[in-house]
């Protein structure tokens, strides 16, 4: 064994010596091929890669008003390799004017951003304005590492239509992961138009390559730019919105919570969409963007909240017209069919209460006066037709089915983020609820647009809207066009409801025969034929106004919503609002008797108290 010894030792340092080879040798292969972090260095040292972001279109509203459009302003980027302790801190921050603690905050976030390399520009301070730039470019040559980057901030021409408009502001950590378009210090579309269109608005950013000397100094383009590439501008979006009929509706709600949607019938294009309360979207433009969204998001009265397509409200009478032409086209009335009515609707020990007037009385007048008995007793007389049905179960949906291909339920489809779907409830629901022991008394209360029933504002406009074209309707859409591109297919097509043609005729008389004498009569004096139905939406505290309508009768260029909360009857916010919104588009402008009425509606209150909204 002892003569073995050497010989093992021989082979024990030759494999050392091979594995410590072999070492050097991967550690060579991966640093010089598979590494890219000397040819990183190295680029970093003869090139400097310059992103230049295009413009973001601009948005009209469709009479060609801009609405908002872009201003220049500047972006600070370090290349961290140049930088580091290479300049007169202090120096710096009073030039930014910053302070040390925040100098030192802000280059450790650099480093800490997803993506970092020490040899690439890194955002440090975004959205300087040009006074800011002007008194930082007087000192930058003293900055090594520090660069300009030219980029734009969006400018809200008016002080209204924020939730249609939305908001642009940096890229988060999701976005980035989401589209790999995205760097860190970005910017994006948040919300409204500017996050549905943030494809087509934000356009294809360009590159220039610039080299740099031994020293760093930029000496000019790289092969006189001919691997430059140009930014490619983002496309130009024009709204269905009338700036005009916008601010209007916008003075009208002031003091109030609620709602004002209208819509051009025949193309589903939104003419305004007012939410209460709102804010001025020029708020949310540049670096105080942040601050004052925390301010908006704390405030108890929810100014963030679209209303229009995220308020689920009882939709109230407003919801009759759907009943009677459900009722209609499944042979449950006729027009002529005529209704009790005891001050509501008295059955088996159940009353729903309603207002005086006529009894009984047919469809039209029905619908003219907003009597409950009469819709009462029509859901009744469905739900509990099993001879027809077989059971409340089938005839519980096939009455579903009716409201959903009349847009409830679900979605519409708007181009805006955050729509809601509202309520319809089906029979597995009450099933659900009512362990399996339920009919159409059970559930009475829904034939009045109350009980399970939620709707938002934008939904009740569209309902005036499909009866406004006798039985269909677009899906209602913000954008009117995109420049350079056809309007998606999903607002051109037209969705026609279950109900019969013949049964809109009845709404329609009905609605007129409601502004020339019924609940409506507030618009009897218009030069235009007004069609109207009011809601008065119970609710826990004060009982909500509710509105909607389309002018002219046979010639629809307006349908329109008003959701007032706590406004208490139909007539009094949601009936003089919406003929007033009517009047605006139609004519082009207010009467000297209307512009009197809107500007006393503006200046009207309601008290919602100290409750959190």
């Amino acid at each position: 064994m002892k003569n073995n010894r050497p010989e093992y030792r021989k082979y024990v340092i030759g494999g050392v010596a091979t594995l410590i080879t072999a070492v050097y040798i991967v550690r060579l292969f991966m640093l010089q091929i598979t590494s890219d972090d000397y040819k990183k260095s190295a680029d970093s040292n003869a090139f400097l890669k310059k992103i230049e972001f295009p413009s973001r279109g601009i948005i009209s509203d469709r009479n060609g008003q801009l609405m908002v459009y872009n201003q220049p302003s500047y972006d600070i980027m370090v290349v961290m390799n140049e930088a580091r302790g290479h300049i007169d801190t202090l120096d710096f921050c009073k030039a930014l004017n910053i302070s040390r603690q925040e100098f030192d905050e802000r280059m450790k976030a650099v480093m800490n951003t997803r993506g970092y390399s020490r040899f690439t520009e890194q955002l440090f301070m975004s959205q300087l304005s040009d006074q800011e730039f002007s008194i930082f470019q007087e000192k930058m040559y003293r900055f090594p590492g520090f660069y300009v980057q030219r980029r734009s901030i969006r400018q809200y021409v008016y002080p209204y239509a924020a939730h249609v408009l939305g908001d642009v502001a940096e890229v988060s950590p999701a976005d980035i992961e989401e589209d790999d378009y995205y760097q860190p210090g970005d910017y994006i579309g948040k919300q409204g138009v500017e996050r549905s269109y943030e494809k087509q608005l934000r356009g294809e950013k360009g590159v220039q390559i610039l080299l740099r000397d031994a020293h760093g100094r930029i000496q000019g383009s790289y092969q006189n730019g001919a691997l430059d590439q140009k930014p490619v501008p983002g496309k130009n979006l024009t709204l269905g919105i009338d700036s005009k009929l916008q601010a209007l509706g916008e003075r009208l709600l002031e003091g109030k919570i609620g709602s004002i949607v209208a819509i051009e019938p025949k193309t589903g294009e939104v003419l305004c969409m007012v939410s209460s309360p709102g804010f001025d979207p020029r708020m949310m433009v540049g670096r105080k963007r942040s601050a004052s969204h925390k301010l908006l998001s704390q405030d108890t009265w929810k100014p963030l909240l679209n209303r229009s397509i995220m308020g689920q409200y009882p939709p109230g009478s407003t919801f009759k017209t759907t009943q009677a032409l459900t009722f209609l086209s499944e042979g449950v009335i006729t027009a002529q069919t005529a209704y009790p009515c005891y001050h509501g609707f008295v059955f088996k020990g159940l009353r729903v209460g309603c207002h005086g007037h006529g009894s009984p009385l047919p469809l039209v007048p029905a619908i003219s006066t907003s009597c409950n008995g009469y819709f009462c007793w029509g859901l009744y007389h469905m739900i509990n037709n099993t001879q027809k049905y077989g059971t409340v179960q089938k005839a519980m949906n096939k009455w579903r089915d009716y409201l959903v291909s009349m847009g409830f339920g679900y979605k519409l489809g708007i181009d805006l983020p955050g729509e809601k779907r509202g309520l319809i409830p089906n029979a597995q629901f009450y099933d659900k609820a009512y362990k399996g022991s339920w009919n159409g008394l059970t559930i009475i209360s829904i034939s009045i647009g109350q009980g399970e029933v939620n709707a938002t504002p934008l939904q009740i406009c569209n309902l005036a809207a499909t009866i406004a074209n006798r039985g269909y309707y677009l899906v209602p859409h913000v954008v009117k066009k995109v420049e350079g591109e056809p309007l998606d297919t999903a607002f051109t097509r037209k969705h026609y409801t279950l109900a019969k043609p013949e049964a809109y005729n009845y709404i329609v008389q009905g609605m007129r025969s409601a502004a020339l004498g019924g609940t409506c009569k507030a618009l009897a004096h218009y030069d235009f034929e007004a069609c109207g139905k009011t809601g008065t939406a119970q609710n826990r505290g004060h009982d909500h106004s509710v509105f909607m309508g389309f002018a002219p009768m046979n010639d629809p260029k307006i349908a329109v919503a008003v959701y007032v909360e706590n406004g208490g009857w139909g007539a009094t916010y949601g009936v003089p609002i919406g003929g007033l919104i009517m009047e605006q588009y139609i004519n082009g402008k207010l009467s000297e008797a209307s512009e009197t009425k809107a500007t006393e509606f503006q200046n009207r209150r309601i008290n919602y108290g100290t409750t959190e909204r």
